[in-house]
This record gives C-alpha cells, structure tokens and sequence, in this order.
C-alpha cells in the first residue's frame, strides 16, 4: 500500500524556527520520521539550499533534496510547515515551508500542483492563518 503523499501527520501548524536550517531540518525530519526518506535526505536538502535557494516567493519555500538524493526516497512524500512569524531565507521571510520528495519524476507533477495553490495570494493567507491540518489539506487536496 503505498502512503498518502501529504497525510496529517505530515503537516506542522504554528512551528516556532530560529533559522532556514533549523527550518530545512524541520521538514526534512516530518518526512523521515513518517517514512518517506532516509535521514540522509535532510542533509541533500541542506545541500540543496547552500547551491540554490528553495524560496519560491510569497512567502514560500520548498526545500528538497539534490538530484543525488533520490536513492534515500523511500516513497513520494510531502511535508508542510507552517511558521506563523516567518523565517529568514537569505532575506526572504518564509511562512510556508513545503518539504518534498519524489521518487522517479514524480516529484514534477507535485510541484506544479503546489505552485497553482501557492501561487495564490488568498492561499498563502488561509495556509498561515490555518487553525487546524484539516484546513492545510483541504487547500492542498488536489495534490493526494
């Protein structure tokens, strides 16, 4: 059976992040401890971010590993953290972090869905405003 690619116990509500690494490391750790990646993974997406950064604008980012990373996916996966006060990107201020990994390409197609959701302004507010995962699900729905 495989998982549901954004499950509840995937998604964090009001996190309180000192910094973009305690913030990659945060969503790195949601999608190992839920099985999705090995713990190595964490640290390719800390990689990833020291070679280009994930920040993809309002106030979102989406920290993932490099391309070498893919034999530490177990299974296509994403993680959701919300940080009400916002964390530093290099000067960009992060409220959304979307932790993703994908096996083969599947990634891609995630990605696109989620660009739709974040791409909206009226989202982005109902994401970090969100008082409970029911309520990050159902604007991610499109995405299981």
């Amino acid at each position: 059976m495989t998982k549901q690619i954004l499950a509840k116990e995937n998604i964090v509500l009001h996190a309180a992040l000192d910094n973009k690494e305690e913030a990659i490391r945060c969503t790195g750790g949601i999608l190992v401890d839920n099985g999705y990646v090995e713990p190595t993974y964490v640290d390719k997406m800390l990689e990833r971010e020291k070679v280009t950064s994930t920040y993809i604008g309002n106030n979102v980012a989406i920290p993932h590993g490099t391309e070498d990373a893919k034999q530490a996916v177990k299974e296509t996966g994403l993680s959701v953290v919300i940080t009400p006060e916002g964390v530093d990107f290099n000067g960009n201020t992060v409220k959304i972090l979307i932790g993703i990994a994908g096996k083969g390409n599947e990634h891609l197609e995630i990605l696109s869905k989620i660009a739709i959701v974040c791409s909206e302004e009226a989202n982005i507010e109902k994401l970090v405003q969100a008082q409970s995962k029911d309520e990050i699900l159902s604007i991610f729905n499109e995405v299981n």
